[in-house]
């Protein structure tokens, strides 16, 4: 038996990247995957056949546009029509660069919305029958911008601190639901620093423009300033840990925010 057989799991943004690796690993261990993301036909077919070949005994696709504030607690509700929700990752999150004085404030609203907001509303939607089941796992994909600011990045930090702290409240309303025996409900944060996602490769080819377009010199001047390991993390890693704290030895392992950033928030 596989440690996630006959659990469900929905991810969102779970089309490409970070979404798609956390995705993965859930299906190699048995859960049917409930797919969510902005993509078109073909995009989302494919991502659900990936998840099929790599052992989810399902996988359906859910395309709700989170930038709809009622979006989100549709999509658990439409999720639930099909199966149990027991694990919720909340992936789906966008970013935009910008000083404070020329940042618009519809963009600021917007990535509020998709990346805090959102996570609310399926947060809100899906703990209580995870709660009454005994088991159920929320893991919310913040950022290292969620424990240390960046200039230039103030809608981006403050939806990933609300999201952290967010995290932490919910944690604590549900920390005595279930039994080390079922599980438990458990609700953190992973906060990843430089990761090889698009929505990073902005930056990466600012940076390399700065070294005769070389991407690997840019890379590393990026990751210089930030993070003292100089590696960057790739999308796997993040489905690594995600499915760990899966597990349900993991039930004590709540509320916490765990840093995925080469030593970037230890200095």
């Amino acid at each position: 038996m596989t440690m996630l057989a006959g659990k469900c799991a929905l991810v969102t943004g779970s089309v490409q990247g970070i979404g798609l690796e956390i995705a993965r690993a859930l299906a190699q261990e048995g859960a049917a995957i409930a797919v969510h993301g902005l993509a078109d036909a073909d995009q989302a077919k494919a991502a659900c056949a990936e998840l099929v070949a790599a052992g989810a005994p399902d996988a359906r696709y859910f395309d709700h546009d989170l930038s709809d504030p009622e979006a989100a607690g549709a999509l658990v509700r439409d999720a639930l029509a099909w199966r149990e929700i027991d694990i919720l990752v909340n992936n789906a999150g966008i970013q935009q660069t910008a000083p404070i004085k020329d940042m618009p404030l519809e963009t600021f609203q917007r990535i509020l919305t998709i990346n805090l907001t959102a996570a609310f509303a399926t947060m809100q939607a899906a703990l209580p029958a995870m709660a009454a089941r005994g088991y159920g796992r929320v893991i919310n994909i913040a950022s290292v911008h969620g424990l240390v600011a960046s200039a230039n990045k103030a809608p981006y930090v403050a939806s990933k601190f609300g999201l952290v702290g967010m995290s932490r409240v919910a944690a604590l309303e549900y920390a005595a639901a279930g039994s080390r025996e079922s599980g438990g409900v458990t609700v953190n944060c992973i906060c990843p620093g430089w990761t090889e996602t698009a929505i990073i490769e902005p930056q990466i080819l600012e940076r390399a423009a700065l070294h005769g377009g070389d991407r690997a010199a840019g890379v590393a001047d990026l990751l210089s300033e930030k993070q003292p390991s100089r590696r960057t993390s790739v999308a796997a890693e993040i489905g690594a840990l995600a499915l760990w704290l899966c597990n349900p030895i993991a039930h004590n392992l709540t509320g916490v925010a765990i840093p995925v950033d080469g030593g970037w928030t230890a200095q």
